[in-house]
């Protein structure tokens, strides 16, 4: 769905955000897209959505480049932006004017969509709305439009806590087998249990790229006994139950991957990460 060769961009010529970026991502999954503020997330989704041109390298999205802006493209994918414009309309005149440049938006899920962030009342303006509020209409809108591709970028960013647990439950409802789903964000544990894949991006290009199973079949998350050989634990910390750890998973034992701790042990311990999950940019997750 989404492959990336070679890939880079920067602002300034001699200061380089994302450099010889190679990246295939597939359809029928969620993917999460993680990384410290600043590291260049929103510059690789604007880059997949077509908003921002590469220096070198390409983005192929199916058969379509994103920077050609083709009519079949842009029909078939919907980025959320962090950021969004002032909307001085009413819900249901932002859905009739948007709508019609969605061939598969539909007006029966956006209800349902709405029903589950509890909003009824699609007379309202959308500049009168909470941030939060404006921000749950528009995940709405853009799952109703069962696009191939989705984009969200930092979506549960001023979402209170019901209604980040109504986004999880929306998400895993609407996300099929046909789409693909890339949600950045630097707030991990609000993507628990709803992701199916990890992108860790760090320093210029990516440092992880992995499907769930595939993470906790090379890493064991959990509370440390002691027992654990030396060199084995890529992150530990103190918790309320114990010293939580992040070991090589050896005797491919079970485990609850935990994304925090997942990220934290890919920042601290870059090496052995890059050894555990090495690079392939023919491998498609």
């Amino acid at each position: 769905m989404i492959e990336i060769e070679n890939l880079n961009f920067g602002y300034r010529k001699n200061r380089m955000v994302l450099q010889d970026v190679n990246l295939h991502l597939g359809k029928g999954l969620i993917h999460g897209l993680l990384g410290k503020n600043g590291v260049g997330k929103t510059t690789l989704l604007r880059l997949i959505a077509g908003l921002s041109f590469p220096d070198g390298g390409s983005v192929r999205i199916g058969r379509f480049t994103p920077t050609d802006r083709k009519v079949d493209f842009l029909s078939d994918m919907f980025f959320l932006p962090e950021e969004f414009p002032e909307i001085r309309l009413r819900i249901d005149r932002y859905v009739k004017i948007n709508s019609v440049f969605y061939p598969s938006f539909s007006h029966e899920d956006f209800r349902t969509y709405l029903n589950e962030f509890e909003i009824d009342d699609i007379k309202q303006r959308m500049d009168k709305l909470s941030y939060g509020t404006r921000k749950k209409v528009l995940i709405a809108f853009g799952l109703a439009c069962h696009c191939s591709l989705m984009l969200l970028d930092e979506p549960t960013n001023g979402l209170d806590i019901p209604s980040k647990t109504q986004f999880r439950r929306v998400m895993l409802k609407a996300v099929d087998e046909n789409s693909c789903v890339v949600i950045s964000t630097h707030q991990v544990r609000d993507l628990h249990n709803l992701i199916d894949s990890i992108v860790i991006l760090d320093h210029n290009n990516i440092l992880l790229n992995a499907d769930s199973r595939t993470i906790t079949d090379r890493l064991y998350f959990g509370l440390g006994d002691g027992s654990e050989q030396e060199g084995d634990v890529l992150y530990s910390e103190q918790g309320l139950e114990g010293q939580y750890v992040v070991r090589v998973n050896r005797d491919h034992q079970e485990s609850n991957l935990d994304i925090e701790l997942l990220f934290n042990a890919a920042l601290t311990d870059r090496q052995r990460i890059m050894e555990l999950f090495p690079k392939d940019k023919n491998t498609v997750i």
